[in-house]
């Protein structure tokens, strides 16, 4: 699961009962009886508790296991570079392409590229900052009909509430940023690396605005002349979208 260095409260017992769920979506059988996440090739998107989309993705090494390298820490780049926080992951899309057996690699690459950028223009649309957090843009392809998918939330019932919980997620969200704008002070990153931080930034101000609205409270807005004596404009925040 998420990083040792950020505060996770979960107990030994949540986190096999949340790999468990993991399993479980795997095993979920397609109209033929197939286990999707057992498919070979295939894209997936990741969604947080607000059914935001946040993290695009294909594989030519199983859905079960790229999926499962984001999911249970096994140094992923995402999850390394502090792009990717575990934690932040409630549901999982998988498209499985099961029928490539015929095609070369390079036509096979060719079509999860496809694939790949079909979803990734799906999430932008659906995105209320037009953004998820893949470091690398995906690149511009021609959009494919894509096959079924299998939507699945991956936390049991008894653990979302307290892992839904918008103080228990700023915190994280304000973790990420911290460790990524370390990564990012401390090596030289392409500009995708900046643009994922900033996009972390918007999420973690949209979250803490809806807290603090959802708590009674007013976004503070300095009187005219307070500090200076000249008017000052009041601050105002829109949520995206």
């Amino acid at each position: 699961m998420p990083d040792a260095d950020l505060d996770f409260p979960d107990t030994p017992h949540a986190v096999e009962a949340i790999r468990g769920r993991i399993r479980q979506a795997f095993n979920t059988l397609d109209e033929l009886g197939r286990k999707v996440g057992n498919a070979k090739h295939g894209v997936y998107l990741f969604y947080d508790y607000d059914g935001e989309p946040i993290y695009v993705g294909q594989t030519y090494e199983s859905l079960r296991t790229r999926i499962s390298r984001h999911l249970t820490n096994q140094r992923t780049d995402a999850v390394a570079m502090n792009v990717l926080d575990p934690f932040e992951v409630a549901e999982i899309e998988m498209w499985p392409f099961w029928d490539v057996d015929g095609l070369s690699d390079a036509e096979v690459k060719s079509l999860l590229s496809r694939a790949e950028f079909t979803v990734y223009q799906r999430a932008l649309a659906q995105s209320v900052f037009n953004a998820v957090l893949n470091e690398k843009t995906v690149p511009a392809a021609e959009q494919i009909e894509l096959p079924a998918s299998y939507r699945v939330r991956i936390i049991p019932d008894d653990l979302y509430p307290l892992r839904k919980h918008p103080d228990v997620r700023i915190a994280r969200r304000a973790a990420t940023i911290a460790n990524l704008a370390r990564v990012i002070s401390e090596r030289s990153v392409n500009v995708g690396l900046r643009q994922t931080l900033l996009t972390q930034a918007r999420r973690l101000e949209w979250l803490a605005q809806k807290r603090l609205q959802g708590a009674g409270g007013e976004i503070p807005v300095e009187e005219p002349g307070e500090e200076t004596g000249e008017e000052s404009a009041p601050v105002a925040f829109e949520e995206d979208g």
